[in-house]
């Protein structure tokens, strides 16, 4: 008792003379306590963060204290020397599902819970260069290769594809830091590379694919041009056939008009023709009968008026005036009773 009594007074009087010590967070640390000592309390490091932008007073010698930063951080992984978290060759490597091998720029982009940050300091790391380096990297060089390993070749050259395989790799890495106390926010894909010699051949493939679809392309258009030509002449074919068609029809109507009025006429002569030939018929018919013979004996007598007759009898072959009676000649033939 006297031993601890005078161990107490000694930590009192060695704190009364040099007095509390300050600690500070940056804008967007927090900071976690350790008690080494305590009387009065619990030692070890206490289930809470301290805030961000602060300064907080504790004795020296029985206190600890780390701090933690909580802004978002990127872990980058590239090929170039020049850029990323380390100034040599970080790159993944690692062969596609068919075979190839290929390297690929990866960014990581994660932050710390703040309240998570006694956790960590207890269980996972006591700076963040650690957390980084020891933790966060060696994960993420590690899952990242099997995901986008499960990628074809061909896919590769696909964006949506890669871009498909990161959000699942971000999911995995988020699984497996979570517990850790680091939030993974996204995985992003860069530049990747091939074999040389397979890079060579896929970079001729690209050339011959364009060139194929360069003449694809000139194909496409003298198509377009033949279908062109064709639909214009089709077009001046079909002028020429509707101008054939409204001179065929022009004439077909004035043929019709023409046909139509011939046979109006045709018509109307039969029919007159009809009438005439059936008049005739009753003329004969009528003419057939005593009275048609009276009426010829009238016409003969009509044509035979005023005209000057000369008979001439003929006898012992030949014409003898001297002994022809002319008026017994008339009488005799009914001529001067038809007159009459």
């Amino acid at each position: 008792m006297k031993k601890a009594l005078f161990i107490v007074i000694s930590l009192v009087y060695v704190a009364a003379l040099s007095g509390c010590v300050p600690h500070s967070t940056g804008s967007t640390e927090v900071g976690v306590r350790t008690i080494k000592f305590s009387l009065l309390g619990k030692a070890g490091v206490e289930e809470k963060y301290y805030a961000p932008g602060s300064t907080y007073f504790f004795f020296p010698f029985i206190n600890d204290w780390h701090t933690f930063d909580t802004k978002l951080q990127n872990l980058e992984m590239t090929y170039s020397t020049k850029s990323g978290d380390r100034k040599t060759r970080d790159d993944l490597l690692f062969k596609t599902i068919d075979g190839n091998d290929i390297s690929l720029d990866v960014i990581i982009a994660y932050k710390i819970d703040p309240s998570k940050a006694s956790y960590i300091l207890q269980n996972v790391a006591n700076t963040d260069s650690i957390l980084r380096d020891k933790i966060v990297r060696t994960i993420a060089r590690s899952k990242p290769r099997d995901i986008f390993g499960e990628l074809t070749t061909e896919e590769f050259y696909v964006a949506a594809k890669r871009d498909e395989q990161a959000h699942k790799a971000k999911d995995v890495l988020q699984s497996m830091l979570t517990p850790l106390g680091i939030t993974v926010e996204r995985v992003l894909t860069k530049d990747y590379r091939f074999n040389a010699k397979y890079q060579k051949a896929i970079e001729d493939k690209k050339v011959a694919d364009q060139l194929v679809e360069k003449n694809k392309s000139a194909q496409h258009a003298s198509e377009e041009e033949y279908k062109r030509k064709l639909e214009e002449a089709r077009g001046e074919v079909n002028g020429m056939i509707a101008d054939v068609d409204g001179e065929y029809r022009k004439a077909k109507i004035e043929a019709d008009v023409y046909f139509e009025r011939q046979k109006l006429i045709a018509e109307a002569i039969m029919a007159e023709g009809i009438a005439e030939a059936k008049g005739i018929m009753e003329m004969n018919k009528a003419m057939e009968s005593a009275g048609g013979e009276a009426l010829v004996k009238l016409k003969i007598a009509e044509a035979l008026k005023d005209k000057k007759i000369v008979l001439l009898p003929v006898s012992e072959g030949g014409m003898n005036l001297k002994t022809t009676n002319i008026n017994k000649l008339i009488d005799t033939m009914g001529i001067k009773k038809l007159s009459e």
